[in-house]
């Protein structure tokens, strides 16, 4: 069994672990609880109720968090010509095509997000084996298969998650930093909470939120009840 530190220990007895807070108060009690020595995420998991073993119950896509993430993403395009140049203009970290390719082949992983043109998906689709496994492939859902870079790219800087329900029905996210004032994290989650919300699929039955719990980097878990999740 891992062993607890004694920050750890504290921020437990700090609340009471079976309690169901809302919103704001979980994230007050989060925040609080914090004791790492960096800027710690706060992290959301909501447990739906899909079963993501039928297509028309996976939950997938990207919502702009109006206060961002507290992160600086790294943005590839693979885009050629006129729209490479946008992609440039508009701030992409990386700008390429066959080079690129070749680069993340050799092992190359020196970015966070990565976005596409469509005429470029069949070149890109050869890393569907590298990227997929961690996240990175472009998906039209998401917003990363695109002829508009310039858009793609200013919102993934601006703080543009993804988010995709796993086996289990869960999805976590990222929702701000710690250092973050509680009315822009309660802000950022009711965001992704109601966006959430409006990607329930039809065939989902009975209760849809099941349960949410919210947490920093190193802190433990705080559940907010699902009846006032949103």
């Amino acid at each position: 069994m891992a062993k607890v530190g004694k920050k750890y220990q504290e921020a437990v007895k700090a609340f009471d672990r079976n309690a169901l807070y809302e919103p704001a108060e979980a994230l007050s009690i989060v925040k609080k609880g914090a004791s790492a020595k960096f800027d710690e995420t706060v992290e959301i998991a909501f447990k739906l109720g899909v079963d993501t073993r039928h297509a028309d119950q996976q939950i997938r896509g990207a919502v702009v968090l109006p206060n961002g993430t507290g992160k600086t993403q790294t943005v590839l395009v693979f885009a050629k010509g006129d729209k490479a140049k946008e992609a440039e203009q508009a701030g992409a970290d990386f700008v390429g095509a066959e080079d690129m390719i070749a680069k993340i082949e050799q092992g190359w992983f020196g970015f966070d997000v990565v976005v596409a043109t469509p005429d470029m998906m069949g070149m890109v689709g050869k890393l569907g084996r590298t990227l997929g496994p961690k996240g990175l492939m472009p998906n039209p859902k998401t917003g990363t298969v695109t002829f508009d870079v310039t858009r793609a790219i200013k919102e993934i800087k601006a703080g543009k998650i993804e988010y995709r329900a796993d086996k289990a029905g869960i999805i976590h996210a990222p929702i701000g930093k710690v250092s973050f004032d509680e009315s822009k994290l309660l802000e950022n989650y009711r965001v992704l909470a109601e966006t959430l919300v409006k990607a329930k699929p039809a065939a989902a039955k009975g209760q849809y939120i099941r349960s949410v719990t919210v947490s920093s980097t190193m802190g433990p878990g705080v559940r907010i009840n699902p009846v006032k999740a949103v």
